[in-house]
């Protein structure tokens, strides 16, 4: 009997499963900022993600303790530079319940009406610019195009295209420019009539859909862990929006106007289509405030305050829904003209974090789809 000759022939690696640790980013401002994300892979599949954050921290709570009450509006308006004036609202807010300040009424409509227009030039960066990191440049020309609108009014009265500074501690820089609520009506009416090319153009698009459903679920229990809010949170079916469930400003006289939009199966598609439709609800609420405002009699916008402003001994927490979720601000003074302490607590910071949760068990296929569904804007995340 002839022997028999064996013969072992080898295959490396591949005999056997094998990580590959693969590094996304850190990336251009093209990406909403610099984020890196460190995936370790098994074949096209994720195993474990880590977002690393911190490229573009510019030490904005520490710089706090060392400007005025005045300044800090500067510095707060530009970690989240889609959110400006609702930015620098949380900060008025903290130190004018700090001083027990009182805000005139036509202050508070005109800051209502402002944060909305800001929450539908937000919205509409991410409902151009997430489809487009799907592969669909269309939609973010449209999206330009109805935030100029918005822009020429938000410009218009504030002097700033992006970071507007026009909220002072006690109400607002000054009154609005004569027929400014005619031309702000004129453009909330064009943009509300052009928003179903979004319906038509992305929701309407099967290559979008079939990217985005059933893609990055998160569940109602991560939103809690993680502590997400907004539309992330809201289109994993979590009914939870400040603006209804702890008024500030207005927004308690808006309760027939404001719709909170929720969805229940908390993948891709579930959280573009709640920032859709809380779009088309801010311009609703953009015209509930200049119905009101028309009713009210002309009247001051701020308060006069001291050559130096000084906030009392204590400690106080404001919060507000800010366009990307829950924004909180937690002031300590010891008495002084510039805060002790002035912490800051963003949206995308906790939003982002779900990351670990969501990329694992997924195909680096869909890791921009999911990633872009979050709407983060990383300065929001290294405030």
């Amino acid at each position: 009997m002839t022997p028999t000759t064996e013969t072992m022939v080898g295959i490396g690696g591949a005999a056997e499963s094998t990580d590959m640790v693969l590094n996304i980013g850190p990336q251009h401002p093209s990406t909403h900022g610099v984020l890196r994300l460190k995936l370790v892979l098994d074949g096209e599949r994720i195993m474990h993600a880590e977002p690393v954050i911190g490229y573009m921290h510019r030490g904005a709570e520490k710089l706090f303790e060392a400007r005025d009450y005045r300044q800090i509006i500067m510095l707060a308006n530009r970690h989240d530079w889609l959110s400006a004036f609702s930015n620098e609202l949380g900060v008025v807010l903290a130190v004018e319940r700090m001083l027990g300040m009182e805000v005139p009424e036509r202050a508070v409509w005109l800051r209502t009406l402002l944060a909305e227009l800001n929450r539908v030039l937000n919205h509409l960066m991410f409902l151009g610019s997430y489809p487009l990191e799907l592969g669909g440049i269309t939609p973010i020309f449209y999206a330009f195009r109805e935030r100029e609108e918005l822009q020429h009014v938000m410009e218009e009265v504030s002097g700033g295209r992006m970071h507007y500074m026009f909220n002072r501690v006690g109400g607002l820089k000054e009154d609005l420019p004569a027929g400014w609520t005619t031309r702000a009506r004129a453009a909330v009416a064009d943009v509300r009539s052009r928003m179903d090319r979004f319906d038509d153009l992305v929701l309407g698009n099967e290559i979008f859909r079939g990217r985005t459903r059933g893609v990055g679920r998160l569940t109602p229990e991560a939103v809690h862990a993680y502590g997400v809010s907004g539309p992330i949170g809201r289109g994993s079916g979590v009914d939870f929006d400040l603006r209804r469930d702890e008024p500030y400003l207005a927004y308690g006289e808006l309760g027939d106007v404001l719709k909170v939009v929720t969805r229940q199966e908390g993948d891709c598609l579930a959280r573009f289509e709640c920032l859709l439709e809380q779009t088309h609800n801010a311009l609703d609420l953009a015209d509930a405030c200049l119905d009101r405002l028309a009713e009210l009699p002309p009247g001051p916008v701020n308060q006069r305050l001291p050559k130096v402003l000084k906030a009392p001994e204590g400690h106080t927490y404001a919060w507000t829904e800010n366009p990307l979720g829950i924004n909180g601000y937690y002031l300590v003074s010891k008495g002084e003209k510039t805060p002790y302490r002035l912490k800051l607590r963003s949206a995308s910071y906790n939003n982002i974090q779900a990351l670990t949760e969501l990329l694992p068990g997924t195909l680096v296929a869909d890791m921009v789809a999911i990633l872009g569904s979050m709407f983060f804007v990383v300065g929001d995340i290294d405030k």
